[in-house]
């Protein structure tokens, strides 16, 4: 058993993860203020347990002084897609970026495992500020679509209950579901603009709706209770009708009075 101080020795990883989540979530989100759309639905990331480094060095023979480049997934980046059209344009986004160094891809979407597992994976060089300086660490960057993830999430359970020897009759069950998922992605491609259409409205909704209680707030900070109380009964009747385009007019009319109401208060 190699004796090294495994706390120390995934510092690095641990930071990786922290700030590559940081960067792909705040891609997300400026995605969606420039264009309205992200192909990020969510990201997660994790550090391999020990156990499991230790078990895909032996499996890999990885010699201890190795790992650090004979196992490329000890950081993890995971990205989730609504749609398998997405992860194309993720992959691109990943590959332009000056911040990482691309290793390669691994494409198991068109090329999918004997298992039914589907994912595209990416192994990145990335650097990490330590405080004994530059360190650069592998990652690895997995993009899927939910569906896929949701299967892959079974299989990975399945294969560790039964040790990676999966009865023929659960691997068999396992290829059925991997092509049911795989054919819920298709049909939710084919229907892509009614989906991102309802989302959009919804969004819009939520939007809408916060903005006018906020605003209504605001008129009571400025004391104009009145106004606020009359804003809030319309917004109640409103919500009810669920009128939206009403709702958008009614957020212009607050605006307005707040800019009277900060105007006077000068």
């Amino acid at each position: 058993m190699d004796s090294r101080d495994w706390n120390k020795f995934l510092l690095p990883y641990a930071q990786a993860v922290e700030e590559l989540k940081v960067k792909f979530k705040t891609l997300r989100a400026e995605l969606k203020s420039r264009e309205g759309y992200s192909p990020i639905e969510f990201v997660t990331g994790r550090i391999k347990r020990i156990s499991s480094i230790l078990d895909k060095a032996k499996k890999l023979n990885v010699p201890m002084d190795q790992l650090e480049t004979g196992i490329e997934d000890i950081a993890g980046i995971r990205i989730m897609c609504q749609f398998e059209g997405d992860i194309d344009r993720m992959a691109e986004l990943i590959k332009q970026r000056e911040d990482m160094k691309l290793v390669y891809c691994k494409d198991y979407i068109t090329h999918k495992k004997e298992s039914g597992y589907r994912s595209f994976h990416i192994i990145v060089e990335y650097p990490v500020q330590t405080a004994l300086g530059m360190k650069k660490v592998l990652a690895e960057i997995q993009i899927r679509t939910l569906a896929m993830n949701f299967w892959a999430t079974i299989e990975h359970s399945l294969n560790y209950k039964y040790k990676g020897a999966l009865p023929p009759d659960v691997t068999k069950r396992l290829s059925k579901a991997a092509e049911a998922a795989y054919l819920l992605d298709k049909e939710m491609s084919s229907i892509r603009e009614e989906i991102m259409e309802s989302q959009k409205l919804f969004e819009d909704k939520s939007n809408v709706v916060s903005k006018v209680l906020n605003d209504i707030q605001q008129l009571y900070f400025y004391h104009r209770v009145r106004e606020a109380v009359t804003y809030q009964l319309r917004f109640n009747e409103l919500w009810e009708q669920e009128d939206i385009w009403s709702l958008k007019q009614l957020s212009l009319s607050i605006e307005e009075a707040i800019i009277r109401a900060k105007r006077e208060s000068r």
